[in-house]
């Protein structure tokens, strides 16, 4: 079967064939004519062939073309058949006939290309013309895209774009066909760089030949270079025919005209007298630009073109490419598509092609590669150059768009002949055109620019520095005709190149921290921080481009921040080697090597990359970002170059740090040098960067280096005299070698500026020409003759280049100027070649003195300095990964960034930009937590809480303002977001969200969670912290509001009404919106703030207190609130801040001079953190040692809050009394109940110093806590009491009786803990003493009560009683604490407390003073206040109900009381013998620490029994009758109880002396005058107690060496209780009990004497004559018999009963060493003190003038003084010598 290939040639042939007939119809033409006409006859050679064979692929491809090509070349065929020819050939090729791998094909392809650069046809008329051209277009798209392209030379591609050029760029075509030439371009232009990649870069010398035969050129259209290239064509030259058309003269028919593209690419229309075109004769206008296709850097043309452009793409990454996409209608075409290069090649489905090179004549035929693509990209940079005149702006235009298409096909980098014209003209031509006024011009240049510096700026370091200095120039430009667009352009650049990962970091680095280039990314950043601010105050495109560019920045850095907590977060137990790459063997070294390379440089990465990385093990994100980055250098395949002033590839912050700062220093000593070099100098040298003395080569670097210093000052400062040695260094740091003497000089003349005077020239020149004579092996004869020729180059740029020498005199020239030289080479002359190269390269290239110029030449001589800089070390470009200095940046970058944000945010109504600016902030929050930042974090809250408007409107507006006003709503939201999110970081900012929070608080917009707190006397236990509104409390009365109503205009009537739908509105969404923000969760979440942070927050809310300015008292209330749920929150880690908060509580508490809403919720917080913190060991006694403060309040603001104490100390005992276990902890809250339940005056240790250093830091002055003398509260009393002793600063201090008696002797005893230590009594100063002293003969305490509170007494006995019931909670501890507080209460409780009645302070609080109030900002402030203040209902602090009088429920309450308080005292009373024994028994360990505990009966005594019978029967002289019954049965029970039989006599006295004879003398008071017989009945049941316990506990008392005396202490009370009532009672009871004790007595023997002479003794007598005053009858009645004669009633000298103190055991309890009974006292002076039942006074008795009268008398006038001590002491006769304590019998007669 024939080839199908064979009929498609066929065909052609035949259509071409008939054309070319049909063309000479008229021409009689026999079959001879055929023969000889040269072009048929090709044809029917090839008709021939073809019916020979079965393939196409047997004959050449040469072969079938070469007929079809002969048309195409023939001068004398029509355009028509040119174009059939053309057609045909595009067929071949687009079908595929030739095949690629043919031996013949490179040459067939050649031929093709040779010929259809080289077309020539006979013109007919423009447009059918125009069509050929169209068409040849065509071919040779088809021809470079099809893989068969690929065997073109170099020479041919270069034809093939120049023809293309031509077309494209030919004025008088039609702008259909440049158009279609343009795409042709793009696509050709994408395709050759796309198969850049298989390229070799050939040797030096090589490239050097190829290039000298190409030569595209851009002037080639111009008369003025017409291109000269020799055809390839075998035919000879063919002369030009004129044009037959375009309405000039017609030529004849027969002389055909020819249109030769090579020659000149005269078209048709080319006019006769033309010889070439002239393309600049007509420039472009700018409409003709307007529809240039400005996206053509993707082929869009359909067909091969982009199918085939698209392939070389993927040519180009073969790895990244699994296989070509099968969805193509030429697979077949792609599968076979390889390019026969020089190399082997495979292509994307594995078929590898083996280059094949096509043998002819001799020569060998070499596919393009690289060369052709360095011409050609060298023309299409030539295209771009503004200074050339012959660039339209639509060559410009198209050069640049070209360029792009490259840029973007290809990595150019790698090809050094490509990357040295990027370097220089490129980028040069590119910054040029961005001073050009036509926009799409610069847009561009500018799109060109990105792609040059995203992918190639390693190499261009200097020139991305000159371009953003451009850009920068731009966009700050105040010129008016720069238009907005353009600034809009150059700020949509620079966010372009931000937006390259870690370009900002790699600016930074190679930039900012290098000594000589600008501090870029700093002067960037303060540009568009000031860019982004309005100046109008409206928001342009160019402020959101500013701010966007800075927030690049910023999200890039955020980005890296999370990415490294995600790392963090994930698995970290991934070795090295897993990071890696896995590979073969190879990689596998590579590894290795790498490794290697890590542990290298381990030590110089950055350690202080922020605080945030050591949390997230470190070591493993070094390791990962340098094995990132060694990959990155090993993908580079070179080993990593590092700028010298780094230590490492990777310098850690400080180093940078160091290096800006040296650059400060550096750009400030340059700044001097210019003005005056010495001074400069210097100025480094003192700050150490140049050494001193001066080091020559050192500065002569310097000198060399810095390209900022002034030249002038340079030149000056070298050649001066004084550093001869200086300008020898400098010039050694050249490189001369190798250099002519004017390329020397050249490079020389460049680094200074020569001075004008000949001597100092003179020096410069001598100093060089020797040096560089001896580099270069003295090539001439002497050293001066280099000196000569040198100036002689001097002169001759002078002459060449000087305007004012130019004017005078005509240029030389190079005959001249050899003449000028002659002979002076040492007498000869010097090599005449060398002078005429250096003449013309003076002639051509100036040599430029430095800033004598300005304009052209200037810049060519900066751009040569920064070319010469860029080859240095200087020209070093570091690459970093990604991320690797975001800590130096964001620190440069925040500030900027916040002010732009904030200004934003503040000017825009846009809802995108303000989500936009919030987005901004939460990543700079993120930041600035993640790196440890909380300046900025703090600085950013602030700026965000000015926006929520919450410290700014009035707590009145603020529900309004905020529910209305969106901005503000955001704006909270992301500030309590922020603070939830990274409160840790906050430091500052958390007194802005604080009043942020009083704001809400004000304004009443929290959730009620939050203003609600724990109360202890509220029934559900809560209390509301804000004021409820009432209706009846608007303010105002009927009559006012009714007159304002009238005064008022309509509409401030409707504002009256109410709030208005939209307030409502407004509050409710304010509302919701601080839900959303949930407020509370800052406290919920402060326990896991770090501890900085917190203390931070705290000191926030205790900088809230009360003042006349800002806060009220309830601000600082909710505040303090806030403190306290704190604290609970952070129990764990209560012992960091509970300092703080205590002197917090202390300030408020002790200072507090009148009690208010604040102090109350001060005390119960404190009591609320009590309960809370004593569970925990760690702070519990701190916690307790803190309740102290309570008692160190004033006494009238404690006792306005008692209520609350005393529910709290309830609640407290009830949850923690377990906890307690210290006595000076029980101590302190026994006291404290005392004085809450009772009205105590707190002990007056507290209200001076205490007793434990740190509980007092935050306390007042020791001289403000010991203001409270005693005197004062008398004062506030009215009355002293003769018990008011405090002990102030561990001295006793008492009010003095009469007579001036010892303390020590006169029975006062100190009850307290350091009973046990009789020493101690006396004010040893050691210690401030517990305790006040207390008398122990007297049934009450003797301390001052004040008023209480009857709620919080009840209470306190509530607790008492919890604390005695539970036997767990009786501890030796707390026992004698107890004991007192319940006879505290006994006190305070009797007769029901009626002294709270009597002198009845208002005790609620006054409603306007309730709170401290704050002045009023603005008249609506008034009115909220004054409204408000009446609103909190009063909390009373006494009964709520009792205004005046007592209420009838209150006795129940009190008698309630009095009997639970009897009950505990019986309780404690019958357990204490097992309680101290068992305590014994537990306790035997600790006698070696001395602190055994006794359970004798001494012990008890003492400590127990005594003092809870005192407490009984101070509650039987208790006015109202059913409690004085009760106590009167309770102590009956409780002396005659089995445990206390085991006293002995002087306890037993005692209890006569402490407890009976007191209780019988205060039962002769009036106690109750209402109930007279209930008193009697009480009297009568004390007398019969009294002889039945004397009775019962006869015997031991016998004993006693006073028993006389005792024994007529009860004949004394049995006289006046005979006479104290007014009823039978009594006179019948006390005889009978009478008659029982002398009847017993009678039956013991005690009267009975075996001395005396009546057998009596003198008792006897004694007890007689006492008897006889009151019942003379009795004796008669009992002893008839035993009648003894009366002595004589004449008066007697007085007698004093007395008896000296018997010496007792030392082993007795204190009380026994002065065993001496209570005087009963006389109802004259116990009548005054009856009236005062705040306390009851010391029963101390001064003796009194007259001695006791026996007779004569009445007998109730007198007291009897029953204390030895004082009798002995006013006796003047001692009447009773020392006794032997048993013999009774001893006492001597009374005379």
């Amino acid at each position: 079967m024939v080839d199908k290939n064979i009929y498609i040639v066929q065909g052609e042939i035949i259509t071409v064939v008939s054309a070319i007939k049909r063309n000479s119809r008229w021409n009689t033409h026999t079959p001879l004519d055929e023969e000889q006409d040269p072009l048929l006859n090709s044809f029917s050679h090839l008709k021939e062939t073809l019916n020979n064979i079965k393939e196409l692929s047997d004959v050449e491809p040469n072969v079938f073309l070469r007929p079809f090509l002969e048309v195409v070349r023939s001068e004398d065929t029509t355009g028509p058949i040119t174009g059939l020819a053309l057609t045909s050939v595009n067929k071949f090729l687009s079908y595929g006939l030739i095949d690629a791998n043919h031996e013949a094909a490179a040459e067939a392809i050649e031929n093709m290309a040779d010929a259809v650069t080289h077309a020539r046809f006979v013109g007919t008329d423009p447009a059918s013309d125009e069509v050929v051209l169209m068409k040849i277009l065509q071919v040779l798209r088809t021809l470079l895209l099809t893989p068969v392209g690929a065997h073109l030379t170099n020479e041919s591609v270069c034809e093939i774009m120049q023809s293309c050029f031509r077309i494209c760029f030919e004025v008088r075509l039609s702008e259909l066909l440049r158009k279609s030439a343009e795409h042709t371009l793009v696509d050709m232009v994408q395709l050759l760089f796309s198969r850049l990649p298989q390229f070799k870069e050939e040797a030096k010398s090589f490239v050097g030949a190829n290039m000298k035969k190409l030569k595209m050129r851009a002037g080639g259209m111009s008369e003025s270079s017409k291109w000269k290239k020799q055809k390839r064509s075998p035919r000879p030259p063919h002369h030009m025919v004129r044009s037959a058309s375009g309405g000039l003269e017609q030529a004849p028919p027969a002389t055909l005209s020819h249109n030769n593209l090579t020659d000149s690419m005269a078209s048709s229309m080319s006019s006769p007298t033309d010889s070439g075109l002239d393309t600049c004769s007509k420039a472009t206008s700018r409409e003709d630009l307007t529809d240039l296709d400005q996206s053509s850097s993707v082929a869009t043309t359909p067909g091969t073109a982009t199918r085939w452009g698209g392939h070389w793409k993927q040519l180009s990454s073969v790895e990244s490419i699994p296989e070509v996409l099968e969805d193509r209608d030429s697979v077949t075409e792609q599968s076979d598509s390889a390019s026969i290069h020089d190399m082997d090649y495979v292509n994307p489905r594995g078929v590898r092609f083996t280059p094949q090179q096509t043998l002819r004549d001799g020569a060998a035929l070499i596919p393009y590669g690289l060369p052709c693509l360095r011409e050609l990209f060298r023309f299409l940079i030539s295209l771009t150059n503004p200074h050339d005149r012959h660039n339209t702006d639509a060559m410009m235009h198209m050069g640049l768009q070209l360029l792009t298409v490259a840029l973007e096909a290809a990595h150019i980098a790698p090809y050094q002949s490509l990357l040295g014209l990027v370097k220089d003209e490129l980028c040069r031509h590119l910054f040029q055109l961005l001073n050009v006024d036509r926009m799409n011009l610069c847009t561009a240049s500018i799109r060109a620019c990105f792609l040059l510096f995203e992918s190639m700026r390693g190499h261009l370091k200097f020139q991305l520095e000159m371009y953003l200095k451009k850009l920068m120039d731009i966009i700050t430009s105040e010129n008016m005709k720069m238009p907005y667009e353009m600034k809009e352009m150059a700020l949509e650049a620079l966010v372009q190149l931000w937006r390259i990962p870690s370009f900002v970091t790699e600016l930074y680095i190679n930039h900012d921290c290098d000594f000589y280039c600008s501090n870029l990314f700093e002067d960037l950043t303060k540009l568009l921080s000031k860019n982004a601010f309005p100046v109008s105050g409206q928001l342009y495109t160019t402020h959101l481009l500013s701010l966007e560019a800075l927030l690049t920045v910023i999200d890039s850095t955020e980005a890296h921040c999370q990415a490294k907590v995600l790392n963090s977060t994930a698995q970290q137990d991934q070795s090295a080697e897993t990071v890696l790459v896995e590979g073969e063997d190879k990689t596998r070294r590579r590894q290795n090597h790498l490794v290697g390379l890590v542990l290298l440089t381990s030590g110089q990465v950055s350690s202080r990359t922020g605080l945030a990385f050591r949390s997230i093990a470190m070591n493993e994100i070094e390791l990962k970002v340098k094995i990132v980055f060694i990959l990155f250098l090993l993908a580079e395949k070179k080993e990593p170059t590092k700028p010298q002033r780094f230590s490492s590839c990777l310098p850690d912050s400080q180093e940078l740090l160091d290096i800006r700062n040296k650059k400060k220093l550096l750009n400030s000593g340059t700044e001097q040098f210019n003005q005056k070099p010495k001074k400069g100098i210097q100025f480094l040298q003192e700050k150490g960067l140049l050494s001193s003395p001066m080091d020559n080569n050192e500065v002569a670097q310097w000198l060399r280096e810095n390209p900022r210093l002034d030249k002038k000052q340079i030149g000056e400062f070298i050649s001066d005299r004084k550093h001869m040695e200086l300008l020898d260094s400098f010039v050694n740091t050249f490189t001369f070698q190798g250099l002519r003497i004017d390329e020397a000089l050249r490079l020389y003349l460049e680094a200074f500026r020569l001075p004008g005077e000949a001597p100092v020239i003179h020096r410069l020149l001598e100093t060089f020409t020797d040096t560089w004579h001896k580099v270069n092996g003295s090539p001439f004869m002497t050293n001066d003759a280099g000196f000569a020729l040198a100036y002689a180059v001097i002169m001759l740029n002078t002459d060449q280049h000087n305007n004012n020498v130019r004017k005078q005199n005509i240029p030389m020239t190079v005959e001249q100027f050899k003449k000028n030289l002659k002979g002076v080479n040492g007498n000869t002359d010097f090599d005449q070649d060398m002078l005429e190269d250096i003449y013309n390269a003076i002639k051509n290239d100036e040599i430029v003195m430095p800033d004598e110029q300005s304009g052209l030449v200037k810049e060519n001589y900066v751009w040569s300095v920064l070319l010469h800089r860029g080859a240095t070390s200087e020209g070093v470009f570091l690459h970093v990964p990604a991320g690797s200095y975001d800590h130096d940046l964001f620190t440069m970058i925040w500030g900027p960034t916040i002010a732009a944000l904030s200004y934003v945010f503040d000017k825009s109504l846009d809802d995108a930009i303000i989500q936009k600016a919030i987005a901004g902030f939460r990543k700079c929050a993120m930041i600035s937590a993640h790196c440890g930042f909380s300046d900025v974090f703090d600085n950013l809250i602030i700026s965000l809480c000015k926006f929520t408007t919450l410290s700014s409107e009035s707590a009145e507006n603020l529900p309004t303002v905020f529910g209305s006003n969106g901005k503000a709503q955001v704006a909270a939201k992301t500030v309590f977001h922020l603070a939830h999110r990274h409160g840790d970081i906050l430091r500052e900012g958390w007194k802005n969200i604080m009043d942020s929070m009083l704001q809400l608080f004000r304004a009443e917009l929290l959730p009620k969670a939050m203003v609600e707190v724990e109360d202890f006397v509220e029934p559900n236990g809560k209390i509301s912290l804000q004021r409820e509104e009432t209706p009846s409390n608007r303010g105002e009365s009927a009559v006012l509001s009714f007159v304002n109503w009238l005064t008022l205009s309509g509409a401030e009537q409707s504002g009256l009404r109410g709030p208005s739908t939209e307030n409502q509105e407004a509050k409710q969404a304010a509302m919701l919106c601080i839900k959303q923000c949930d407020p509370e969760k800052l406290i919920t979440e402060s326990k896991f703030l770090q501890l900085e942070s917190l203390q931070e927050l705290m000191k926030a809310l205790i900088s809230v207190t009360p003042d006349e300015e800002t806060y009220d008292e309830e601000d600082a209330a909710f505040c303090l609130e806030m403190l306290l749920r704190i604290v609970m929150e952070n129990r764990d880690r209560v012992s960091c801040v509970w300092q703080t908060v205590r002197d917090h509580l202390c300030h408020l508490c002790v200072q507090a001079t009148e009690s208010c809403f604040l102090v109350e919720r001060a005390v119960v917080g404190l009591i609320r953190l009590a309960i809370r913190l004593l569970r925990r060991e760690d702070i519990s006694s701190q916690v307790l040692l803190s309740l102290r403060l309570l008692l160190m309040m004033k006494p009238h603001v404690l006792a306005r809050v008692s209520r609350e104490v005393a529910y709290g100390l309830h609640e407290l005992l009830k949850t923690n009394a377990a906890n307690i276990h210290c006595t000076d902890d029980w101590f302190t809250l026994f006291s404290l109940i005392e004085c809450i339940g009772a009205g105590i005056k707190p002990p007056a240790s507290f209200q001076v110093t205490s007793t434990s250093p740190d509980i007092d830091t935050g306390a007042q002055s020791d001289s403000e806590l010991s203001s409270h003398h005693h005197s004062e509260v008398s004062l506030d009393r009215g009355y002293t009491s003769d018990s008011e002793v405090y002990t102030e600063h561990g001295k006793s201090r008492m009010p003095r009786s009469v007579t001036d008696v010892d303390v020590a002797s006169s029975g006062w005893l100190v009850v307290g803990k350091d009973d046990l230590d009789i020493n101690k009594v006396p004010a040893s100063g050691s210690k401030p003493l517990l305790n006040p002293l207390v008398n122990q003969y007297s049934l009450t305490l003797g301390q001052d009560m004040g008023f209480h509170d009857t709620k919080s007494l009840i209470k306190c006995v509530e607790s008492l009683s919890f604390i005695v019931r539970d036997a767990a909670h009786v501890t030796p501890e707390n026992f004698e604490l107890c004991v007192k507080a319940i006879r505290v209460f006994v006190e305070a409780s009797l007769n029901g407390g009626y002294r709270t009645h009597e002198k009845k302070k208002n005790h609620k609080y006054d409603s306007q003073k309730s709170r401290v109030r704050r002045k009023p900002r603005e008249k609506e402030g008034a009115s909220r206040r004054a409204k408000a203040s009446s609103q909190r209902p009063s909390r009373s602090h006494s009964d709520d109900e009792e205004d005046e009088g007592v209420p009838a429920s209150y006795h129940t309450v009190s008698l309630q009381v009095s009997q639970d308080l009897l009950d505990l005292m019986h309780t404690l009373h019958t357990r204490a013998a097992s309680i101290y024994s068992s305590w014994a028994q537990e306790q035997r360990h600790l006698e070696v620490a001395g602190k055994k505990i006794e359970a004798d009966s001494q012990t008890l005594w003492t400590s127990c029994w005594c003092p809870l019978l005192q407490g009984i029967a101070w509650l039987c002289c208790d006015a109202r009758r059913q409690v004085r019954m009760q106590a009167l049965t309770y102590l009956q029970r409780a002396l005659l109880v089995h445990d206390l039989q085991t006293l002995d006599a002087v306890e037993w006295e005692s209890c006569f002396n402490k407890v009976l004879f007191p209780l019988l003398t205060k039962l002769l008071d009036n106690i109750s005058p209402a109930d007279v017989g209930g008193m009697e009945e009480t009297r009568m049941r004390a007398c019969t107690l009294l002889s039945k316990v004397f009775l019962q506990h006869l015997s031991p008392l016998l004993s006693l060496p006073t028993f006389a005396a005792l024994w007529l202490t009860i004949l004394d009370f049995m006289d006046k209780y005979m006479h104290a009532g007014s009823s039978d009672l009594l006179l019948e009871a006390i005889p009978e009990s009478l008659k029982n004790m002398l009847l017993v007595m009678d039956t013991a023997g005690i009267f009975h004497s075996v001395d005396s002479r009546t057998g009596y003794s003198d008792l006897w007598e004694i007890t007689w004559e006492r008897i006889n005053c009151f019942l003379p009858n009795l004796r008669e009645e009992l002893f008839k018999q035993t009648v003894i004669p009366q002595p004589d009633p004449a008066p007697s000298p007085p007698v004093e009963l007395a008896q000296l103190a018997a010496p007792s055991p030392p082993a007795s309890p204190p009380p026994a060493q002065a065993p001496s009974p209570v005087p009963a006292m006389s109802p004259q002076i116990s009548t005054p003190l009856s009236h005062s039942h705040m306390s009851q006074s010391p029963l101390i008795l001064q003796p009194l003038a007259s001695h006791l009268q026996v007779g004569g008398v009445p007998p109730m006038s007198l007291p009897i003084i029953l204390n030895p001590a004082l009798i002995e002491a006013s006796s003047p006769v001692p009447l009773l010598p020392a006794p032997r304590p048993t013999d009774l019998s001893d006492t001597p007669e009374v005379k």
